[in-house]
């Protein structure tokens, strides 16, 4: 009867647990696509750069939020799914996790062409530019993610895909050339982006103390790299998530379900949320078309200001 009651009580804490993950899912991608709405009604912020790349951000966030919360609800309510849909998902997830690195250093970039190359940003940052950009972006973040899978296709009979088991990429993808390639893959990457992020950022620091001229556009420039900063930080800790995890359940193992409830909130769900507060708020331009597209308004606007 006990036994009874405790399963019951398990499976009472994974429905409140995944119905929360799910309501905060749903509300940041409802700021999210209140967000996706105002560029793709109002056509003059698709040929603005920073634009595009802002709402490629926002995609990519809504995807890895989606399959995020997804696979937690997978593992919390149906831990024994199929490993075939369960690679489908990791795959997904692997790659827009590893396109917001990219991504944030190519607004990075964008910034440091406009402080510091001024003259030549028009040229450089093009609509067509960035379109190209983003397709690079996409395919670098699927092709660890497909090597992974040859490699499982490789090693592993075609019956374990039609094997069930708890769904997450180190119980698919547990090969030691998996352990070995992440691990290799993670490091060379995450300190390729944070260089650049540093380049960037000093970069135009020096500019705006050589330059008098428009010191106001390299403070905010600063403050915006500054903010990718925050940002890869949080997605350098969801790298160290396992091991933060690890590390906290050897120390208080009768907490196992909260800690990695815990440490899923604080770096894949909260993050996320970061985005549209950071850029939706803070640019003036942006909040005017919000206002212009939500509130009927019939106040136009020649061009977009430049945000930061």
């Amino acid at each position: 009867m006990n036994s009874s009651n405790n399963r019951q009580d398990v499976f009472g804490d994974c429905v409140f647990k995944s119905f929360f993950v799910v309501l905060l899912g749903v509300i940041i991608n409802c700021i999210n696509s209140i967000l996706l709405y105002t560029f793709f009604k109002n056509p003059v912020l698709a040929q603005e750069p920073r634009y595009i790349l802002y709402t490629q951000l926002i995609i990519n966030d809504i995807i890895t939020l989606s399959v995020g919360v997804t696979l937690y609800v997978f593992t919390c309510l149906l831990p024994n799914l199929n490993v075939a849909i369960c690679c489908v998902l990791v795959l997904i997830a692997s790659n827009v996790f590893k396109n917001t690195p990219l991504n944030l250093a190519g607004m990075a970039i964008e910034r440091f062409v406009a402080v510091c190359y001024p003259l030549h940003h028009a040229q450089i940052c093009t609509v067509q530019n960035t379109k190209i950009l983003i397709g690079i972006i996409w395919l670098m973040g699927a092709l660890p993610g497909m090597l992974d899978f040859l490699v499982v296709l490789a090693l592993r009979p075609l019956s374990f895909f039609t094997s069930n088991r708890i769904c997450y990429l180190q119980n698919v993808f547990n090969s030691e050339y998996h352990v070995i390639s992440h691990a290799v893959f993670n490091i060379v990457y995450m300190c390729s982006v944070w260089v650049l992020l540093f380049y960037t950022y000093f970069k135009v620091l020096f500019s705006a103390k050589a330059a008098a001229s428009e010191p106001a556009q390299a403070q905010k420039a600063r403050r915006t790299i500054l903010l990718h900063g925050v940002q890869l930080l949080l997605c350098t800790l969801s790298l160290l998530t396992t091991v933060l995890d690890g590390a906290l359940t050897s120390r208080f193992p009768d907490y196992r379900v909260i800690i990695y409830y815990c440490t899923f909130i604080l770096t894949s769900i909260l993050p996320r949320l970061l985005s549209p507060l950071i850029y939706g708020l803070r640019d003036q331009t942006f909040k005017k078309y919000i206002k212009s597209s939500f509130m009927c308004s019939t106040k136009t606007f020649v061009s977009p200001e430049k945000w930061l």
